[in-house]
């Protein structure tokens, strides 16, 4: 019989492994989540296309392309740091999961090179997922070229089906970097089986942090504001890494909280993680 999710219990074991490993936690969020994005807020420009949108009126078809293509050239130039910074954020996630439930107890060093290896796998396992998408909007792009309603009705499908595909497949990370799994086929199949009968209390979970997550985000929004008053430098400064510092700790939180999930669903399969939980 598949174990049931508790949510409550979930997010109380998450905290308690945040709070028993916050020196450690620290220093990976610190250098591969927090300095990747200040770096990113600091050196990367925002595209003309947000600096040089038309204010005060509906933009028009002409507006629309410049945007589009001002988007593509910046995308074009920047592609490189965003990617960088996709890849050290990967190996964090999955070095901080096997740094905080390996019962072999690995040294930061030896977590973060695990994250190193099992990277690959987590690429070709969102290969494949989003190989399995793409395939979905082309049919959809098909199939409207015959039937406009169809389309529509394939659209809504597909949105549904992608909510209940990523709920599924939640436990991709922790599988990978707490099981070692490096298979991404085969991580893929235990992420699903896994999740068997909790797929919405999953999809449940993670709604409602997200939008704690971005109630939090409006408040430190409005406070980080205020120093734009003392001059523009300071309030980019300023939004910069209070940016940073509120991104990083919502990966913190949602990893810890990914570890807490694995562990009551997988039976704390070759982890450590009650040792921080009673």
């Amino acid at each position: 019989m598949a174990a049931k999710l508790d949510m409550g219990k979930a997010w109380n074991h998450a905290v308690a492994l945040i709070m028993a490993n916050l020196p450690v936690i620290t220093v990976v969020a610190g250098v591969f989540f927090f300095l990747p994005s200040l770096t990113s807020s600091l050196l990367v420009p925002l595209p003309e296309a947000i600096t040089d949108a038309p204010q005060g009126r509906v933009m028009g078809e002409a507006d629309v392309q410049l945007v589009m293509a001002s988007l593509a050239q910046w995308l074009g130039q920047y592609w490189w740091t965003f990617a960088l910074s996709s890849l050290a954020q990967t190996i964090g996630v999955l070095g901080m999961l096997a740094l905080l439930t390996d019962a072999t107890r690995p040294t930061v060093g030896e977590a973060l090179l695990h994250g190193a290896k099992a990277t690959p796998t987590y690429l070709a396992a969102q290969l494949i997922t989003a190989t399995a998408f793409g395939m979905g909007v082309l049919l959809i792009a098909l199939v409207g070229a015959a039937s406009q309603l169809l389309s529509v009705a394939l659209v809504l499908l597909l949105a549904v089906g992608m909510i209940y595909v990523g709920a599924k497949l939640a436990l991709l990370s922790p599988v990978i970097a707490v099981e070692k799994q490096l298979n991404p086929l085969a991580a893929l199949v235990r992420s699903w089986r896994l999740t068997k009968g909790n797929s919405l209390l999953i999809f449940a979970f993670i709604l409602l942090l997200v939008l704690a997550m971005m109630v939090i985000s409006s408040v430190v929004g409005i406070v980080l504001a205020a120093f734009a008053m003392i001059s523009a430098e300071v309030g980019k400064i300023a939004e910069a890494i209070g940016g940073a510092a509120l991104g990083t700790a919502i990966v913190v939180v949602m990893v810890a909280v990914l570890a807490a999930v694995h562990f009551q669903l997988s039976g704390g399969v070759h982890s450590r993680l009650g040792e921080h939980f009673d």
